[in-house]
């Protein structure tokens, strides 16, 4: 698999740098190099890519907003000289974060980290009308970041998501503790299989098949309980009614 990358960097020295690890890297095709964000924004709009390396401190639109910008196809590997912009960097589902001086072997990490992202996604694709579509529905596992690394969590494993702002803890039934990434509720209920998952609460997706006790309007897990608000209450009822011996008109829990 080759993966196709733009370098985005206001300085020139950095560009050089990247640009000579990408092409030794043999699973990466640089199709650019770009000293802004701004000059980017054609190219990337015109000819989208797989991965873009981005500084974040650049004039006029820096990398974090032009990370807002880019389409959810595109992948986000940040390269900066400065810490502080890490946590921001999650916000955004970025897949790596780089720090100046970037040296291959980190270089290699990261970009070995998209490569296995795009495997996954691509692996589990489908063909309708000669185009490929995520067959989200098919997919056994998940990536997700936690503490500067990728770990794969596998969907039959996952109890429940409760939502933190912008983090999300994923409860499993192998792990007494929670796995912790910064993502947001939205971004996790679109990686996972609804067949699967069920939104109960703003703060709460469940993995129906792992449902074994419903008790005064709350689903028990363990010690834990998650309960279940009014404005996802109807589509949690429909799929109870699926699934029971309620008597019809019966919505109490």
């Amino acid at each position: 698999m080759k993966l196709t990358c733009y370098v985005i960097d206001d300085e020139p020295l950095a560009v050089s740098l990247l640009e000579s690890y990408v092409k030794k890297t043999p699973f990466l095709a640089l199709e650019g190099t770009f000293n802004s964000a701004i000059h980017a924004l054609t190219a990337i709009s015109d000819h989208p890519v797989d991965i873009l390396f981005l500084d974040i401190q650049m004039p006029e639109l820096n990398g974090l907003e032009f990370s807002r910008i880019v389409g959810g196809e595109t992948r986000i590997i940040f390269t900066t000289a400065f810490e502080r912009y890490a946590a921001d960097s999650y916000k955004v589902n970025a897949l790596d974060y780089l720090l100046k001086p970037i040296s291959y072997p980190d270089f290699l990490t990261a970009a070995n980290k998209a490569l296995q992202w795009f495997e996954m996604t691509r692996k589990n694709t489908i063909q309708f009308d000669g185009t490929a579509i995520p067959a989200k529905e098919e997919i056994e596992s998940i990536f997700v970041k936690t503490e500067y690394k990728l770990i794969q969590i596998a969907l039959n494993k996952i109890l429940y998501i409760e939502g933190l702002k912008d983090y999300v803890k994923i409860y499993t039934e192998d792990d007494n503790h929670p796995v912790l990434s910064l993502m947001s509720m939205k971004t996790m209920e679109e990686m996972l299989p609804s067949k699967n998952f069920i939104r109960v609460h703003r703060s709460y997706i469940v993995q129906a098949q792992k449902i074994k006790v419903i008790e005064r309007n709350r689903i028990v897990f363990g010690k834990a309980y998650i309960p279940i608000s009014d404005n996802y209450k109807p589509r949690f009822m429909e799929f109870l009614s699926q699934r029971s011996l309620l008597p019809k008109g019966k919505d109490s829990l």
